[in-house]
């Protein structure tokens, strides 16, 4: 774990999980800048979902890069940042993380019951709960090898801000 010496956080989880919620609530208390990975999906991707058909790798390796993108563009303006993005196997961590690993990923886990209650109450946004199945499916947990912590969403998005913040030793801004 990177501690405070991490240059960028990626707070990753299938959908329903708190992603945006948390990731605002860190940028905010940190001072760091701060985007969410739907911004970055192309038109395709998005109406693919909104249409209940879960992405390909192939859909998504264009949407890692350009994440990736926007992460080397804060780091080369010397800026730490928060960004969302579900992230659910190895290899799309691995293209998050570049080569340099400045990348410390926050999965944020809760049960599929919990999650799903919370995506029926969810407005506004394009995907349905019919593929929260696929989500879970292709989720692969954090490998100990990597740069991260998973944190329980059972608690307040306040208190899950305030358990990352502690266990990463990050000093708020």
């Amino acid at each position: 774990m990177s501690a405070d010496g991490a240059r960028h956080l990626v707070v990753m989880g299938v959908a329903g999980s708190g992603k945006t919620t948390v990731a605002r609530l860190l940028a905010g208390r940190l001072g760091w800048v701060s985007a969410e990975a739907d911004e970055f999906h192309s038109a395709a991707n998005i109406a693919k979902m909104a249409a209940g058909t879960p992405l390909t790798d192939e859909d998504r390796w264009p949407w890692l890069r350009a994440i990736r993108s926007w992460l080397d563009e804060q780091e080369a303006a010397g800026r730490r940042a928060v960004v969302t993005c579900s992230a659910l196997k190895r290899a799309y961590r691995d293209i998050l993380a570049g080569p340099k690993r400045d990348v410390t990923f926050v999965h944020l886990t809760g049960s599929a019951e919990l999650i799903a209650a919370r995506m029926e109450h969810r407005t506004g946004h394009f995907m349905p709960p019919s593929l929260l199945p696929s989500q879970f499916q292709t989720l692969e947990a954090l490998g100990a090898d990597e740069d991260g912590i998973a944190v329980d969403i059972s608690g307040t998005p306040e208190e899950i801000a305030d358990e990352v913040i502690d266990r990463l030793g990050l000093r708020q801004g």
